[in-house]
């Protein structure tokens, strides 16, 4: 198959070899973007005159045959395409001649691309928007499944002042939804329709720009023809930053998953079958699942500098450097697909520890609550402070092992309609 930009000679192989790279494997997973932002621009350029009605409706049609193939599966690229546009392009001209050709006219490899990965990242959005929002309703149905149950908060690793399973379940809600905002922002920039933009310059051509972002079903398109372009790699940049805030989202939850699942903690436990254990010591029952989840998440957290090192000290217009993002990016979106996926099946199946406050050692988690009673009876808090300080000291500290928390966010007050409401109106956007 001859290049698309063929001017007579080819390239070297080993050259042509190392600029493909692995580019081709991921351009599979933009086929569909790139037929469906072909039928937007050929319906363009019959409305401007480049196309025929006729040539428009049978480019139409071979396009749509060609869709209906990668919808089911069957859709490869051939070993000499060096790229989803030119196999599209080839399709096209071997079935209807010169017809096929015209496909290209008004924009340029650069444009094309750009519209597949815009494309692409909004349905990539829109998945994690819906595993997020899955992810949500657990921990918010969990939170208040068991928001009565006390276990011990800390500060500095330290026992510090009663929690409840409550305010930890809710608390990862209430986190996804700063993230989903993340996710909002990383929306807001793929939802621009960059056709038009050419190689970064612009046509001679009088593209109706305003057409093809209604066809594509964009929000707005980048006006500016060298702005358009100096979104490859912003963009990806973007996204990355909140697939890293979902990691670190997640991270966290896993990490603390398996210092409550340790012996030394036995606040949680899980199923035997979803547990591992050890080669050698009968009794070990490893969080493995989670212990993955945290690797994994970790590694998500680098994408954004990863992207931008590539990215970094390029002067504007279009830069072969920019194809390495793909590799980056599209297997992150697998893996945290995946995080989401495992994560939402293993807080399917937490039990939790109802009497953890038994334990004496949790008993001075009581003395913040024992300092506001005095309060409460009008001795100053500093004095108060010092006096359960002493008995403290002395031993001779007891508490009632309830607490009295009312106000908005506390153990007594989860708020978990005021935090749905907040995720509502944070994804409103994504549509």
């Amino acid at each position: 198959m001859a290049k698309i930009w063929n001017k007579g000679f080819d390239a070297d192989k080993l050259v042509e070899a190392f600029t493909v790279g692995k580019d081709r494997e991921f351009d599979v997973r933009l086929a569909k973007y790139d037929i469906i932002g072909s039928m937007a621009h050929i319906k363009m350029l019959a409305k401007i005159g480049l196309l025929e009605a006729e040539e428009e409706k049978t480019l139409r049609e071979e396009l749509q045959n060609i869709l209906t193939e990668v919808e089911k599966g069957n859709f490869k690229l051939d070993d000499d395409a060096e790229d989803i546009h030119s196999q599209i392009e080839a399709i096209l001209t071997e079935k209807h001649g010169e017809r096929g050709k015209k496909i290209h006219s008004g924009r340029s490899r650069n444009d094309q691309v750009l519209v597949d990965l815009k494309l692409f990242f909004k349905d990539e959005i829109r998945k994690i928007k819906a595993d997020a929002l899955q992810l949500f309703e657990l921990l918010q149905s969990l939170s208040e499944k068991h928001k009565s149950i006390l276990l011990p908060g800390y500060t500095h690793g330290q026992i510090a002042m009663p929690s409840s399973f409550g305010l930890w379940f809710g608390a990862y809600a209430e986190t996804l939804v700063d993230d989903m905002h993340m996710l909002v922002a990383a929306w807001n920039v793929a939802n621009q329709n960059p056709l038009g933009s050419a190689a970064g310059y612009g046509s001679s051509f009088p593209l109706d720009r305003e057409m093809t972002t209604r066809e594509l079903g964009f929000e707005t398109m980048n006006y500016n023809v060298v702005a358009a372009q100096m979104g490859r790699g912003k963009t990806e940049r973007i996204l990355a930053f909140s697939i890293a805030s979902f990691a670190s989202t997640l991270n966290k939850l896993a990490a603390d998953n398996c210092m409550y699942l340790s012996g030394n903690y036995g606040f949680i436990s899980y199923p035997d079958n979803l547990t591992t254990g050890s080669s050698i010591m009968p009794h070990k029952k490893n969080p493995d699942v989670w212990e993955l989840i945290r690797a994994h998440s970790n590694r998500l957290q680098s994408l954004p500098n990863e992207i931008a090192l590539m990215t970094t000290n390029l002067p504007h217009g279009y830069h072969r450097d920019f194809q390495l993002l793909k590799e980056n990016l599209f297997p992150a979106f697998e893996t945290l697909h995946t995080l989401f996926e495992m994560t939402y099946f293993m807080l399917s199946h937490i039990s939790v520890n109802e009497n953890i406050l038994a334990d004496e050692k949790y008993k001075y988690l009581f003395t913040v609550e024992k300092v506001n009673e005095l309060v409460f009876q009008g001795v100053p808090f500093r004095e108060a402070y010092q006096q359960i300080g002493r008995e403290v000291q002395e031993g001779t500290f007891g508490a009632e092992t309830a607490v009295n928390h009312t106000h908005e966010g506390s153990i007594g007050n989860l708020c978990t309609s005021k935090i749905r409401a907040k995720m509502k109106k944070a994804m409103k956007n994504i549509n």
